[in-house]
């Protein structure tokens, strides 16, 4: 068996999408979770060093798609990138020495991370939502051929079900997505 991409000395920590939007009460992407799960985030972190980036979801996608119809959808987030609420939450500010990594899909794997970890890195995943942002990184980068491990207790769901429901499909990837704790991923340190 291989070891889990968290154990490698060589892997990135990709901090997905730690923003108001998500972390707020008061916002209807608010995960109920996040308060929980930002510690553990930090540790991971503070292990990875300089290896972290952080991913920020931004409302910048073209509306003549089929994003038009979800910023129809979901009104109070068609603000300007801005908005506070498009922020890095201030316990994320300081979790990595590069810029955040600014994107306009659910799914944050592809060039501008390929670039800064390499081609068929080693990734660990933690942040929010594990039932969307999570998810659609976790397997675009297995398709890629990343070498990625989901951190389950330093991801926060939209809801406790729909975070099982996520963790529960990203564990049918194996050997490209291994599910692992903060605990376990650093142990492997």
């Amino acid at each position: 068996m291989s070891p889990s991409a968290g154990s490698r000395a060589d892997s990135w920590l990709v901090v997905v999408d730690p923003q108001n939007i998500f972390a707020s009460p008061d916002s209807d992407w608010g995960s109920p979770f996040f308060a929980e799960v930002m510690p553990r985030i930090r540790e991971l972190a503070d292990a990875f060093g300089d290896r972290v980036l952080v991913t920020r979801w931004m409302p910048t996608a073209d509306r003549s798609t089929s994003w038009g119809e979800y910023f129809a959808a979901w009104p109070f987030a068609d603000q300007p990138p801005t908005d506070p609420l498009f922020d890095v939450v201030p316990e994320a500010a300081s979790l990595s020495p590069l810029e955040t990594l600014d994107l306009p899909t659910f799914g944050k794997w592809g060039p501008q991370i390929e670039q800064i970890v390499g081609h068929g890195a080693s990734v660990v995943l933690a942040g929010v939502s594990t039932d969307c942002c999570v998810i659609s990184t976790a397997l675009a980068a297995a398709d890629a051929g990343a070498h990625v491990t989901v951190v389950s207790d330093a991801c926060a769901g939209s809801t406790a079900e729909n975070h099982a429901a996520a963790i529960q499909v990203m564990g049918l990837y194996p050997p490209q997505i291994t599910m692992s704790s903060t605990a376990e991923v650093l142990a492997g340190r």
